[in-house]
């Protein structure tokens, strides 16, 4: 017995040195981080080097992982080298010409570099080589949406050319959907679409028919599911024929903001314009206006960015304006524009300066997370990644009791960057999607990062937060995790996401339609409302001129009164 023992434990000695011999030899070098600590000031020395080490040590570097050069091209682009990294994409589509990644890198590449026909070749071939890649997929249709014929005004086509498009637009919206009648009732969906078929001639314009198509596409109140904003309709819009008053609503009451070539004074209160009254255009203008379910606060962002233009589609196109102003007895008719381009504003008190993702401190005890952009999709979500942690270890290793998360203007973007962020914040393990379709994470629970956020939280929300920003806002909620201030969030717990774009046959019309359901597991919601701040604050007329952020001057006062 006592010799048995000891064979077994020689033998088990010899197998686990074997093994540690063995994972020793598996684990191979990084030939990303070679090239950094070694060339990376020069990338030309740089592939040198790779092949060099490629022919003389190719088992002692990690060659396989397509993931190491790609890494090092996107860090090339984060330090606005674009040359260099087309130079390491060019290797990679080499070294892996039958992989469709590489492809779409390298077409991200060229297209920061202003060569939108390279890029193009490649993003075909990454989708010839992968049909599911949405990103490459949604670059090529966006580039013919770009270059498309923007001078269709007082375009006519045959009467049975349009009908046919609306038949193909009511019936892509209701196949690709998959929730077309959760907001609206079938019949009345389709009774619309009869409606506005009822309404075309043979004298139709192109601007009359896109009119309809986005009352259309409006009626299935998905964020997803749109005309592409309303840039289709904006850009083609003769000046003469343009609202000539750039106006803000607020709480439902339409004041001047820049009144542009007109006598007309800031802050006046629009009563009526052409006898109709500002409720009834409104009204007219959100049913064009797609959103999350019946969220309005989204619908107010869209009217305001493109009153100038919404204001003539919605009166069919009239050759003057005559406007009702409170305070006077007389009605005012407006010059026409010579010229129009639009006034754009700013918060004064913004600390990031156009940057999408920034980290600031108001002092030592209060910071501000600002991410007005969450679009890190594939390879980018390093970007973002890096960026969080860089910030939480700065705001951890601070001792900030205080954080201000800005997000509003956030139109959303992968899950994962909800989750990433969400771990920082959470005080426990949490799930995020109860349901998730096109990706693998419903039921799935995540656990908070050591070095999670353990102060208070402020978010700070508008109508334009959706998709994602909606899934992040919801959790917040349902957790408890924060303190909301701002108006009611453009988005929820639901939406449609995964939109394809399309492009009508006859009249080429562009639009895109949500195609997979998400939902995050949170405990009560409001499928057809979005997410509602503790605390409501607006801007006055007063603080939008004067450009002061009335949330955050909000939030700040709430944080130096606790």
């Amino acid at each position: 017995m006592k010799i048995n023992k000891l064979i077994l434990l020689v033998l088990t000695l010899f197998f686990i040195n074997s093994c540690q011999t063995q994972t020793k030899k598996s684990i191979k070098k990084s030939i990303n981080n070679a090239i950094v600590e070694n060339t990376y000031d020069d990338i030309d020395a740089a592939i040198i080097y790779y092949t060099k080490l490629k022919k003389e040590h190719v088992e002692a570097y990690n060659f396989n992982d397509e993931n190491e050069l790609n890494n090092l091209g996107y860090q090339l682009i984060n330090d606005n080298r674009i040359d260099d990294a087309i130079k390491i994409f060019e290797l990679l589509v080499s070294e892996f010409p039958n992989s469709p990644n590489p492809y779409d890198s390298l077409g991200e590449a060229y297209l920061a570099n202003n060569n939108t026909e390279l890029a193009l070749k490649n993003y075909k071939k990454s989708l010839e080589l992968n049909p599911k890649n949405e990103n490459a997929e949604k670059i090529i249709i966006n580039s013919n949406f770009e270059n498309r014929d923007k001078n269709k005004f007082y375009k006519v086509y045959q009467k049975q050319q349009y009908l046919d498009d609306l038949d193909e637009l009511a019936n892509t919206l209701t196949t690709e959907n998959p929730h077309p009648y959760k907001f609206m009732p079938k019949e009345d969906f389709w009774h619309v679409v009869e409606e506005k078929k009822s309404s075309i001639t043979n004298n139709t314009t192109y601007s009359e028919f896109i009119w309809h198509c986005s009352e259309m596409v409006a009626n299935i109140n998905c964020v997803h599911s749109g005309l592409w904003y309303f840039n289709q309709e904006d850009e083609m819009l003769p000046i003469e024929l343009r609202f000539p008053l750039e106006v803000r609503l607020i709480n439902d009451k339409l004041y001047v903001s820049a009144p542009l070539e007109t006598n007309v004074k800031k802050e006046s209160e629009i009563l009526t314009i052409n006898a109709k009254s500002i409720e009834e255009i409104k009204e007219d203008i959100f049913r064009h206006i797609p959103s999350q379910g019946k969220i309005k606060t989204t619908k107010k962002i869209f009217l305001n960015s493109y009153f100038t233009s919404y204001i003539p589609y919605s009166l069919n196109f009239p050759k003057s304006y005559t406007i009702t102003i409170k305070g006077k007895k007389t009605p005012i008719k407006l010059k026409q524009l010579s010229s129009y381009k639009p006034q754009s504003r700013h918060f004064s008190t913004n600390l990031c300066q156009g940057k999408n993702l920034c980290l600031d401190f108001i002092n030592d005890n209060t910071s501000v997370l600002t991410i007005k952009n969450s679009e890190y999709y594939g390879s980018r979500f390093s970007i973002f990644k890096e960026f969080l942690d860089k910030s939480f270890n700065e705001i951890n290793s601070k001792g900030v009791d205080n954080l201000i998360i800005d997000m509003r203007s956030n139109s959303g973007g992968p899950g994962n960057t909800g989750i990433y962020l969400l771990r920082y914040l959470a005080k426990e393990a949490f799930i995020y999607k109860k349901v998730s379709e096109g990706s693998d994470i419903a039921q799935k629970s995540f656990k908070p990062f050591e070095s999670s956020f353990k102060g208070k939280l402020y978010f700070l929300i508008d109508g334009e937060g959706s998709s994602t920003t909606g899934h992040i806002l919801s959790i917040v909620k349902d957790l408890k995790l924060s303190t909301i201030v701002g108006e009611e969030l453009g988005g929820n717990h639901f939406c449609t996401g995964g939109q394809k774009r399309f492009k009508l046959t006859n009249t080429d019309v562009f639009y895109s339609v949500g195609r997979f359901t998400n939902i995050t597991a949170v405990s009560s919601n409001s499928d057809d409302r979005g997410v509602m701040p503790d605390h409501f604050v607006t801007q006055s007329i007063q603080d939008y001129l004067n450009d002061t952020d009335t949330v955050m001057d909000y939030t700040l006062k709430l944080i130096q009164k606790k």
